[in-house]
């Protein structure tokens, strides 16, 4: 698909209004808002069916352009720019060889990493080093306070990516800066997942056939992922929220174990939820991206939670550090090394926060953990200690991601053993347990489990008539109906309505 923009500009200039007018702010750049729902995703797919095929390219890179800039504003220049330097890299990098391309490569990265770890981390470096400064007794320095683009964790990856493909041959660079910004900045997977390869949709971006088939399965995955973002992440987080933000001496064992089951289904949900509503976003547009959940919650050990959890980000990082760094090629003593390192910048590319590196860190421990005599006892217990454990490490790591700071996630976790009392009084467990949030507790606990799966393999294996095949054809065809129905009713009545991983 060729770029021809003289075909399609002038049907864009209705969008600029409404977008300048909408309400709905840099915070409210969801796929989960009445906005999004209602004008800017039927207008898109309008223009983009009424656009001619050789131009289709064109009309989805400026409606990924205006979705950014009607969060971003003017801050849609940092992507811009990161687009035109990654093209330009990209096709120097294919011409070069030897020494200056492997220099020219070193560059694009340093760059890209630069100026994701000027925006992104440069306070927190300054904060750090203002404590040293003070314990020496030396002035400090102002932090910059700079603005965090939207998204710019998620693009800068697909960036480096890009021409790390190119790099290693797997890729021909892109000749057009169009198609080059079309990867960057396509919606859909723009301001966070699922992470997608270059190598992965190269092909795609330059032919692709929707078809009727595409179009209702990306309508029915985007529908899923809406009702479990609407339906139990915003339920729970309410509480989740709530509870961490609670003082400590109002913390009690129960309340502790609330809100960290709460915010384990918040994070998951609120997650694949809006995996899907972009994977199901990019069939209705004709692209195929890849999957990035597998029920994690039913893993029974960390190594296979991490083969289900955000596959995409954990793909990214096996293949363009874990693997560089020399993988289990090595001593166990350098696999070790590897692995710990991989989840350290994992857990520093989450946030700027020794709660994110901690977190990291802790996952990065029990995967070297199970490479040793752990792991083979793990085997051997039976599923349910297995499941137990696994759970467990999980959740005392979402306390480190969800807390403000280090000493709150401290003393959540000592209210969690126990050693905080039952309940506090006047904070009972049963406070943050509405019937909303046990039935969306319910759920979330029932759909964290590979059940849909099961039910598909046995209808698959069983023998069935016409009939019956259409009641359930039927019958899913209005689930999709009333799940629409529901959450945007939700969306209509409730103005809560966050999404984790935008600080991200």
């Amino acid at each position: 698909m060729a770029f021809e923009p003289g075909h399609s500009a002038g049907i864009f200039r209705c969008l600029l209004p409404a977008l300048a007018k909408s309400r709905y702010a840099a915070h409210r750049v969801v796929f989960a808002s009445p906005f999004f729902l209602f004008a800017f995703l039927p207008l898109a797919l309008a223009l983009y069916y009424l656009t001619p095929n050789r131009a289709r390219n064109f009309t989805l890179l400026v409606l990924s352009l205006l979705f950014y800039a009607w969060g971003e504003q003017e801050w849609v220049v940092v992507m811009l720019g990161s687009i035109a330097m990654n093209w330009l890299g990209a096709v120097l990098v294919e011409r070069l060889a030897g020494r200056s391309q492997r220099f020219m490569l070193g560059a694009l990265i340093a760059v890209n990493l630069g100026g994701l770890g000027c925006f992104k981390y440069a306070d927190f470096a300054i904060q750090n080093l203002n404590a040293l400064l003070t314990g020496a007794g030396l002035a400090t320095l102002e932090p910059l306070a700079l603005h965090l683009p939207l998204g710019i964790s998620f693009f800068t990856f697909h960036a480096i990516s890009y021409v790390v493909d190119v790099y290693r041959g797997q890729s021909r660079a892109l000749k057009n800066p169009f198609d080059t910004a079309l990867y960057i900045a396509l919606f859909p997977q723009l301001i966070a997942v699922p992470i997608i390869r270059y190598h992965y949709i190269e092909e795609q971006l330059r032919h692709r056939s929707p078809s009727l088939a595409d179009m209702a399965e990306g309508i029915e995955r985007f529908v899923w992922g809406l009702a479990k973002k609407v339906l139990i992440a915003n339920v729970v987080a309410r509480s989740a929220d709530q509870i961490f933000a609670l003082a400590p001496e109002r913390v009690g064992l129960g309340v502790a174990w609330v809100g960290v089951v709460t915010y384990a289904l918040q994070i998951y949900f609120d997650f694949s939820g809006y995996s899907d509503m972009a994977i199901g976003l990019g069939r209705m547009f004709g692209f195929r991206f890849p999957e990035n959940f597998a029920h994690p919650y039913a893993a029974r050990s960390i190594t296979a939670f991490w083969r289900r959890w955000h596959i995409s980000l954990s793909s990214w990082f096996r293949d363009y550090l874990y693997i560089p760094l020399g993988g289990n090629r090595g001593s166990t003593q350098r696999t070790y090394f590897n692995l710990v390192t991989v989840f350290f910048l994992c857990g520093l590319w989450h946030g700027a926060s020794w709660n994110f590196v901690i977190w990291g860190a802790l996952h990065g421990s029990f995967l070297v953990l199970e490479r040793t005599r752990l792991g083979a006892l793990l085997e051997r217990a039976p599923q349910v200690v297995q499941h137990v454990y696994t759970l467990l490490v999980v959740g005392v790591g979402w306390v480190f991601f969800r807390a403000d700071d280090l000493p709150s996630a401290l003393h959540l976790l000592k209210a969690m053993s126990g050693a905080a009392g039952l309940s506090q009084p006047g904070f009972p467990a049963s406070l943050y347990l509405s019937p909303a949030v046990v039935l969306a507790l319910a759920l979330g606990v029932v759909f964290s489990a590979p059940l849909g799966e099961l039910v598909k393999e046995r209808f698959a294996a069983a023998p069935r008539s016409k009939l019956a095949l259409g009641l359930v054809r039927g019958l899913g065809f209005c689930s999709i109906i009333v799940f629409f129905t529901v959450s945007a009713a939700f969306l209509a009545a409730r103005t809560y309505n966050p999404f984790i991983y935008f600080r991200f």
